[in-house]
């Protein structure tokens, strides 16, 4: 262990002694201080201690947001084990992939999402079922076990891992991005500053766990020595109720679930009084409805990526609107051309970064982290331009790197052309991101089918649907003869999209 290391075991720690009575967190019934936190993770470790989990080893989790999965954050932390957090609305073939790549040593699964494993090779790998009864699967209620004041934490240095969360599907499989203890920290302190968080700050706990942004504001909370309100799933009436009747004043936000709130508070009356930080993506309508219906709370822009630890550049919207506010403190945000060359203020081009903040790398990509971090900078893959002021002002990814964000969810097109691809009517494909007044984007498929073949868009959509995540099958599809093509004869994807981004 490093004399300067601080991990998140040492920040639970610390809770429980300067905030020991105050709440940690509550899930339904259950109200949890920080000092019970505390000894919750060490009992939990204790038993993943038993179960044989060692320093590096991976804990797979597949559940939705609830106090076993911030049980399981410290506790890994405790030991020194690697979270990898499931998005549990992933196709069984998805999960399978992301199991088949971190090869956990437990796997844990809440009853009804058990299907996901269907098809996941976790023989020789010990399984859990989340605090539920599952026929054949032990509980995690089981690894809660007595432990002394001895237990100590793992002797680790906060470089090491503590999650690895999937993305960047840049050639059809997402990637693991390895986040440090030190890295994600570092993030939640500058973000606890930034927005003021204090003991009496309750972060109502929406957005998922399996994400970056849900977990950096439970961080950023616990920085605090806040508390939060665990909510399973966004539903507008049970965060409203997190809000008006438990003291909910920080939250996260994505398409869309403001603008569902909102209804749901016009519809009762209320003012969303408690409520004094939003941080994420939302319309302009929906942003203008916030700032008339809560004058006395702020929407907060943000540009970060789960290879940054969450938010690396931070400002109140109406501070810069339309910009993703300024790079956070002890961090460097620089614009860069194709061959690397740092950019003056105003220009457009890569955005760079470099800092605690920045991931591990990618999980066993040797290859994809050399590319990552060459030149002693993260590329990110994003455009965007720093303006006179020092504001970073986001243009969408780099041509290499698209992704769409439906709903706040990353959608990469490769991996939607890779399961059009497997329907033997399509000879092509190119998808990308159009605008949706609901979702703030759509995924749209231009498709060309093979010679003598048709096919229905809805049969289409539901065949890619069966294969990846449905928040990423295609809303829109159009067929054509032919795509249009370079001289070489490769898909020309500017063109496509340029001819059919209506």
């Amino acid at each position: 262990m490093s004399l300067r290391s601080f991990t998140l075991a040492d920040r639970i720690e610390a809770n429980a002694r300067l905030h020991s009575e105050r709440m940690a967190y509550r899930d339904g019934a259950l109200r949890v201080t920080h000092a019970q936190y505390a000894s919750r993770v060490r009992s939990l470790a204790a038993g993943l201690s038993g179960a044989g989990v060692c320093p590096g080893d991976r804990i797979a989790v597949i559940a939705h947001n609830s106090a076993l999965y911030l049980d399981l954050l410290g506790a890994a932390a405790w030991l020194g084990a690697i979270v990898v957090p499931v998005n549990w609305r992933l196709s069984a073939d998805e999960v399978a992939h992301v199991v088949a790549d971190t090869a956990p040593r437990i796997v844990v699964a809440a009853p009804d999402l058990r299907a996901q494993l269907q098809t996941a090779d976790i023989g020789g790998m010990q399984t859990f079922s989340a605090g539920a009864e599952a026929p054949g699967w032990p509980t995690t209620d089981d690894l809660y076990v007595e432990v002394g004041t001895r237990f100590a934490p793992a002797a680790i240095d906060d470089e090491a891992g503590l999650l690895i969360v999937h993305t960047a599907a840049i050639g059809g499989r997402p990637r693991g991005a390895v986040l440090s203890h030190r890295g994600l920290l570092e993030g939640a302190a500058r973000s606890a500053r930034a927005w003021g968080l204090t003991c009496e700050d309750v972060h109502v706990g929406v957005l998922p766990l399996f994400h970056i942004a849900g977990i950096a504001m439970w961080l950023a909370t616990q920085a605090g020595g806040g508390s939060t309100f665990v909510l399973p799933r966004f539903d507008p009436k049970a965060v409203l109720g997190a809000i008006d009747h438990e003291g909910g004043s920080l939250m996260g936000s994505f398409p869309p679930m403001l603008s569902g709130l909102l209804d749901a508070a016009a519809a009762q009356g209320s003012g969303l009084k408690a409520l004094r930080v939003v941080s994420g993506i939302e319309s302009p309508e929906t942003l203008a409805r916030f700032a008339s219906t809560c004058p006395h709370a702020r929407f907060w822009s943000a540009y970060g990526q789960t290879e940054t630890s969450g938010s690396i550049s931070m400002a109140p919207l109406a501070e810069r609107p339309g910009s993703a506010g300024r790079p956070v403190d002890g961090h460097v945000v620089a614009i860069a051309d194709d061959a690397g060359v740092l950019l003056p203020a105003g220009s457009a081009g890569e955005i760079l970064v470099r800092g605690p903040m920045v991931f591990r790398g990618y999980w066993q990509r040797d290859a994809d982290n050399a590319l990552t971090f060459r030149d002693g900078w993260h590329h990110t893959g994003d455009m965007g331009r720093l303006d006179a002021d020092g504001y970073l002002w986001y243009l969408g990814r780099s041509p290499a790197k698209e992704l769409i964000k439906p709903g706040g969810e990353n959608v990469y097109p490769a991996e939607v052309e890779r399961a059009l691809g497997e329907h033997p009517a399509i000879a092509g494909a190119v998808v990308f991101g159009v605008a949706d007044p609901q979702w703030g984007e759509a995924v749209k498929a231009v498709c060309e089918l093979k010679s003598g073949v048709s096919i229905q868009a809805d049969e289409l959509i539901e065949f890619v649907g069966q294969r990846i995540a449905r928040y990423k099958k295609p809303k829109h599809v159009v067929f054509v003869d032919r795509l249009a093509r370079s001289a070489d004869g490769a898909v020309d994807r500017a063109a496509v999209k340029a001819a059919h981004a209506g």
